[in-house]
């Protein structure tokens, strides 16, 4: 009778699925010591190896349903978490998805190695079969290892973000119920969210009557950025907190001007000094040179 071409398929797949639970053993001494494997896990061989047992056992499962060009394949999904970690670990010490992507090529040279010496006792055209039932799944694997690649690059690029937005927006207490934000560079709308956040936590934190925001260096003030400003100082009054803006400049004065931005309602000074000085004014506290100080 002859074999359709769908029945041979599934056939070499499931012969596929039994190859790699007879051999997972195999296999998975032989990957702890590919590079993607062996970097990853250097404290222990036998983590290695348990590592790369989870990960034949998912290529067994998705082989068993057939599904070897599926990337998203419920049968990847114990793998994942491995394949995220090793594809993290050589991302952060430099390696590019292209040299991950061949570090994988590898392990399929292994599987390939393996698979030779477990049938060499069947039909030569079963062999082809099973051979490149295995070429579609190592491809697979390639794939959903490059997947992971991505997404932990983007993570970590995604946390590289935040953490230098939160440090570029530093919150200093100038004195007891002020605090201040600098803020230096463009005010996007990420940025602004950052700034929110924590000068509202200072404000609660310190107990701070008055937030000074600077925008000394911020180079220019446009309507997005003066709209984020005013979320930000009636954010700061509903937590009880006079907002004072200073660092007007005559340049953003005037651009202020021209684009008929309202800042009437918001308290503002020309430096961070005059801003200060009106904080401390209105908690009736006054500063003065201390005696036998040379004015400058």
């Amino acid at each position: 009778m002859q074999v359709s071409k769908r029945e041979a398929a599934e056939s070499a797949a499931r012969e596929l699925s039994g190859f790699l639970e007879r051999r997972r053993e195999q296999i998975a001494q032989r990957w702890a010591d590919a590079p993607l494997f062996r970097t990853v896990f250097t404290i222990s061989r036998d983590e290695a190896v348990e590592a790369c047992k989870t990960v034949v056992n998912a290529l067994a499962d998705v082989a068993s349903t057939g599904r070897l060009d599926d990337i998203a394949a419920p049968g990847f999904d114990p793998a994942r978490e491995q394949l995220g970690r090793m594809a993290a670990s050589r991302a952060r010490s430099g390696f590019s998805p292209a040299q991950i992507a061949e570090e994988a090529a590898g392990l399929r040279v292994t599987a390939y190695e393996s698979l030779r010496g477990d049938v060499l006792d069947r039909p030569a055209s079963g062999t082809q079969d099973v051979a490149m039932a295995l070429t579609v799944l190592m491809g697979t694997l390639s794939l959903v290892i490059m997947e992971t690649t991505v997404n932990a690059g983007e993570e970590l690029i995604a946390r590289q973000r935040q953490q230098l937005l939160e440090v570029a927006t530093p919150v200093i207490n100038l004195w007891e119920g002020v605090v201040a934000v600098p803020l230096i560079g463009t005010l996007d709308s990420a940025r602004s969210q950052v700034v929110m956040e924590s000068l509202l936590d200072a404000i609660v934190d310190q107990r701070a009557r008055y937030a000074i925001l600077d925008i000394t260096g911020v180079p220019t003030v446009d309507s997005l950025v003066a709209q984020h400003l005013m979320k930000t100082v009636a954010a700061a009054r509903l937590m009880g907190a006079e907002c004072i803006v200073s660092g007007i400049r005559p340049a953003i004065a005037q651009t202020i001007v021209h684009l008929g931005i309202d800042l009437s309602s918001v308290i503002t000074r020309t430096s961070l000094a005059d801003a200060l000085a009106h904080a401390l004014a209105r908690q009736g506290i006054e500063v003065s040179p201390a005696a036998g100080a040379t004015p400058r």
